[in-house]
């Protein structure tokens, strides 16, 4: 797991020039976050033929980092908004992406990756439901900021193949225990491998 500590500050972007891709209102763009997690999965080793998940793509920046490495990129998310735009910057790039329309692990179901990586909404927001119709959309994760991050605590180990990795990227603000814990009832060995701290605000989100 990849934690971002935050601070109230602002701070120079640390989007590479890879990230340039197409970013419409309501699908999160690349930030730290992603940078962080990109990095992770440029370290870890890729077989030939590997296969890659993309959970919660929005742009399809991460799938697109799997696919430019010679992975079988997949890629999933919530919204028709990400899924086209995930299908564009894909396009946009040559690069062969799959990106399916659904919830979390739904459009998998039954199949295995040996790398699944998520960088899912883990903002904490003050109300009892998430915004639906903002561009909050894209980090609100409700009070605690867990609304997706226990269900993929909960469901990961249902798409990884055996001896697979899940790289999965959220804040402090959020509690890491919760997810160490998390993981391990779901029978993966879980630990942080990398931290960052990053700038919070409008700015950084």
């Amino acid at each position: 797991m990849l934690d971002l500590t935050t601070r109230n500050e602002e701070a120079r972007s640390p989007v590479l020039p890879p990230w340039r891709v197409y970013a419409p209102w309501r699908v999160y763009a690349p930030q730290h976050d992603t940078e962080l997690l990109a990095r992770a999965l440029y370290r870890e080793h890729m077989p030939e033929g590997a296969t890659v998940l993309d959970v919660g793509t929005g742009t399809g920046a991460l799938a697109l980092a799997a696919a430019r490495r010679g992975a079988q990129a997949t890629a999933v998310d919530r919204t028709y908004r990400a899924v086209l735009t995930a299908r564009l910057n894909a396009r946009r790039a040559r690069l062969p992406v799959e990106v399916l329309h659904g919830d979390l692990f739904g459009p998998v179901t039954g199949r295995r990756f040996d790398v699944v990586v998520s960088n899912p909404p883990y903002v904490p927001a003050p109300g009892a439901h998430p915004h639906r119709r903002q561009a909050a959309t894209a980090w609100d994760a409700g009070a605690d900021g867990r609304l997706l991050l226990d269900r993929i605590c909960r469901r990961a180990h249902t798409s990884l193949r055996p001896g697979g990795v899940l790289l999965l990227v959220h804040s402090t603000l959020c509690g890491i225990p919760p997810t160490l814990a998390g993981l391990e009832r779901s029978g993966l060995e879980a630990r942080v491998t990398d931290r960052r701290l990053v700038p919070f605000g409008p700015k950084s989100w």
